[in-house]
């Protein structure tokens, strides 16, 4: 036999259980349950806290229709004894399926609006400093204005030694055809490694002095005493300057098989200077596949320290490839004057 429990404990308005289950109820007091049945998927995904599984299966799914209709239809208009009926109903929180990828894919297209505004000031920036590059520059006003007012590479700051800007002016990039020069110019390019041009430039005239001039034939010729005596003076590493003298004599077996140092150099370049066009200084690379194919050959002649990274900054130097930014007035000299160096 059931047993009866008194509904004095119960909520005001709520049926008395008998057993933990609902009495029967007249049908005029029950809400009429209109809602179409909800999908197994949703009804798998609703889950109520601990305290209410007093509920009956029933009831649960009854809950759960009711606050789902009101989530996602309009309001209707009820009648009072309805609206008092759904007043006690157990208020439970349940999204609607879908909401949280909803919620998601809002909150993706914010962050992708946000990135494409970022995209579009750089690109402007960009695209800014792109016209003020591509502008044509006039080859006469290096000629005319001098250093005032001209535009440089972009490594050339207010900050830098006047004695870089001088050679950055007058000589970087200037097609060279000189053995003594092109020699000067290996020997200096060498010397830089693990320093910085500014530094090697101011000891120019201390390399000139202990090595005779850059001339390949009295280098050649260097004894053991005369090496060791140049180290000390100058401060220059012993094995740099067996390198030096090494590539003196290097540089006369190639006279000799192609008739000057400067011939041998512009072949591999066909008798005319490589003209990148670079636009920015971060373009510009520390060795190319030429400088490679260069250092390779020149290696397998015997010659010392004449890496690809060294290679192409002697190529820089002099002049077998134009790396003037075209925004610099030097890119055009340099090129007007290679045309005319062969």
């Amino acid at each position: 036999m059931c047993n009866f429990k008194s509904n004095s404990g119960q909520t005001a308005g709520l049926p008395p259980q008998i057993d933990g289950r609902a009495v029967l109820q007249p049908a005029g007091n029950r809400v009429p349950d209109t809602s179409r049945p909800v999908k197994k998927s949703l009804q798998k995904s609703l889950s109520l806290p601990s305290s209410f599984s007093n509920l009956s299966n029933n009831e649960t799914h009854t809950n759960a229709t009711d606050q789902r209709l009101v989530s996602t239809m309009p309001p209707k208009p009820v009648s009072t004894t309805k609206a008092k009926k759904l007043s006690y109903q157990i208020p439970v929180s349940i999204d609607v399926a879908g909401s949280i990828a909803a919620a998601q894919r809002v909150q993706t297209a914010i962050v992708q609006a946000q990135r494409k505004m970022r995209i579009a000031h750089y690109g402007r920036t960009k695209s800014m400093i792109e016209r003020k590059s591509a502008s044509v520059i006039d080859s006469t006003i290096y000629e005319e204005t001098g250093n005032q007012g001209e535009k440089r590479c972009s490594f050339i700051t207010n900050y830098s030694d006047p004695i870089y800007v001088a050679y950055h002016d007058e000589e970087w990039g200037m097609p060279v055809h000189d053995d003594k020069m092109l020699f000067e110019l290996l020997v200096l390019s060498g010397a830089q490694v693990g320093s910085d041009w500014t530094a090697i430039l101011k000891k120019r005239e201390d390399f000139r002095h202990a090595l005779a001039g850059f001339d390949a034939e009295l280098v050649a010729k260097f004894t053991e005493k005369q090496m060791a005596l140049i180290s000390t003076e100058h401060g220059l590493d012993l094995a740099k300057v067996h390198g030096v003298v090494d590539n003196a004599k290097r540089i006369l077996e190639v006279k000799r098989d192609f008739g000057s140092f400067d011939k041998y150099l512009w072949a591999f370049v066909n008798y005319k200077p490589l003209a990148p066009n670079y636009r920015f200084g971060r373009k510009i690379p520390v060795k190319t596949s030429k400088s490679e194919s260069i250092s390779k050959d020149m290696v397998r002649r015997g010659f010392r320290f004449v890496g690809p990274t060294v290679i192409h900054s002697f190529m820089q130097a002099a002049g077998l490839t134009n790396d003037h930014l075209i925004s610099c007035t030097r890119h055009r000299f340099c090129s007007t004057n290679a045309s005319s160096s062969y």
